[in-house]
């Protein structure tokens, strides 16, 4: 066991909901997108983008259980991809839109700004929660340190 690994885990930590508030922010700030991707002849509203996690390696189980046992040290997280969101988009009444259909609607991107806002919340308290164990981290190697003189 390094005695870095608690700061290797939560700095893949910090990346991967640093990139995820990334995300987040710009499915706010295309809210109101209509025109996002120009697909078979046809403006297509901006899709809401999602991010999915796995650990930094795929062990089996077994595996797992052998690395937790000898040393009890995990690997990190990082981002296994980023993904649109299939749900249907918005229609919205709207004769004067310049993107409105011959009976007056406009498809809206199927971004919630509310469940946006919740996601941006959730990041930041795990961006907080890994920057409190990195210090823990950083507190106990300094500790350990002054114990040694």
């Amino acid at each position: 066991m390094r005695l870095t690994n608690g700061f290797d885990i939560s700095a893949s930590a910090l990346t991967a909901q640093r990139l995820r508030m990334d995300v987040v922010s710009s499915n706010i700030a295309n809210a109101d997108t209509t025109r996002a991707k120009f697909v078979d002849g046809k403006w297509v509203p901006y899709s809401r983008k999602l991010v999915s996690f796995e650990t930094k390696s795929q062990p089996s189980f077994a595996q797992t259980l052998d690395s937790a046992m000898a040393d009890g040290t995990g690997e990190g997280v990082r981002v296994n991809k980023i993904f649109e969101d299939h749900s249907p988009f918005k229609q919205v009444y709207n004769p004067s839109h310049p993107d409105a259909d011959r009976n007056g609607f406009v498809y809206m991107p199927n971004v919630d700004v509310l469940k946006e806002m919740v996601d941006m919340i959730s990041a930041t308290r795990s961006y907080e929660a890994n920057v409190t164990a990195l210090n823990a981290s950083k507190s106990m190697i300094t500790k350990a340190l002054e114990i040694g003189r």
